[in-house]
């Protein structure tokens, strides 16, 4: 290896890897995944926990620091935390994070943890549970705030909660969700819709701009305060805090404002492409030269040669996706 950072053709440095485990997931969620008709990957085309051990053995030597772990759901893939202490065992890697709708965080946090899992980020919609079905189009018995509470009893922080928006489904509980950083020290945070691959019950009629979220916080719960975020992962929200409040309280514009210049990331899908742009087109084969016993590093820096300047989401090219659950987020 030549031991040179990662950096793409436009001076970005990429430190950060998102891998998806799985192509599958417990939930159905209106805007991430169509209810019927996914055509699943062959078992045989997914990676191995080892392959994907020694991708990120490869890469750390060029940068590579931070690792998220999505899916799909990542949790249904059996013993995911024998795959969290082989990645703690990259002497490079300094941050492991994961990605989960959190139903079985419950039953895996401790475990997880003891791996070496550093955090976790939610996926919560709604913390009706009528709603949560509804949304969800599965009813797991899922409660947010007990998994919350779960992950930070196992000392699983920051913990942060993520909310897509969407009118007219869940933007009224937007307050409700702004509430639980005045009692936690969990960092809520409000995702504007992304209206992508097939599901064509969701459109921009359904997106709501971040800066209507905010005045509607504002208008209930008072002031909003610029702040810092989370130590850790503090990625491309912005956050907020209210008087008093534990938490803070973010919010991600991937819709009304673009944060590309500052891109860090690159995805590793779960039958081992790896993609370097969410909503791009560009992706490059890793499992063919993975399984050939090849180096990969000529392979990743010929993706980061081509990884684009920006998404095209707002002029609605979504890279070939069905859907979000492809790349895990």
């Amino acid at each position: 290896m030549s031991g040179a950072p990662l950096v793409d053709q436009f001076g970005r440095t990429i430190e950060y890897l998102r891998i998806s485990v799985t192509d599958r997931c417990n939930f159905r969620c209106q805007y991430c995944m169509p209810l019927e008709g996914m055509p699943w990957l062959p078992k045989a085309d997914i990676l191995s926990y080892e392959e994907i051990h020694e991708v990120v053995r490869q890469l750390g030597p060029l940068g590579l620091r931070r690792i998220r772990l999505t899916g799909g759901e990542p949790t249904i893939r059996p013993q995911l935390s024998r795959l969290v202490a082989m990645l703690r065992g990259v002497p490079e890697v300094e941050d492991i994070a994961l990605s989960t709708n959190g139903v079985k965080l419950p039953q895996l946090a401790a475990e997880l943890a003891a791996a070496g899992l550093d955090r976790v980020n939610i996926s919560a919609d709604s913390l009706r549970s009528e709603r949560i079905v509804q949304i969800a189009r599965r009813d797991l018995g899922f409660e947010p705030v007990a998994a919350a509470q779960a992950a930070e009893d196992a000392g699983l922080g920051p913990i942060k909660l993520n909310v897509v928006v969407m009118r007219g489904t869940n933007d009224d509980e937007v307050v409700d969700f702004a509430r639980l950083t005045l009692a936690h020290a969990w960092h809520v945070r409000f995702i504007e819709l992304m209206p992508v691959g097939q599901m064509e019950s969701v459109t921009d009629a359904h997106v709501v701009p971040s800066e209507e979220i905010l005045a509607r916080i504002r208008a209930a719960l008072g002031p909003l305060v610029p702040t810092a975020g989370p130590a850790r992962g503090n990625g491309p929200a912005a956050y907020h805090r209210l008087e008093g409040a534990l938490g803070t309280i973010g919010v991600i514009t991937p819709m009304t404002h673009t944060y590309c210049g500052s891109c860090n990331r690159v995805r590793l899908t779960a039958d081992g492409r790896l993609r370097t742009c969410l909503f791009g087109d560009h992706e490059v084969d890793l499992r063919t030269p993975l399984r050939a016993g090849l180096p990969l590093e000529p392979f990743v820096r010929q993706a980061l040669a081509e990884k684009p300047e920006q998404h095209a989401l707002l002029s609605r090219r979504n890279g070939g996706l069905r859907a979000l659950s492809q790349v895990g987020g």
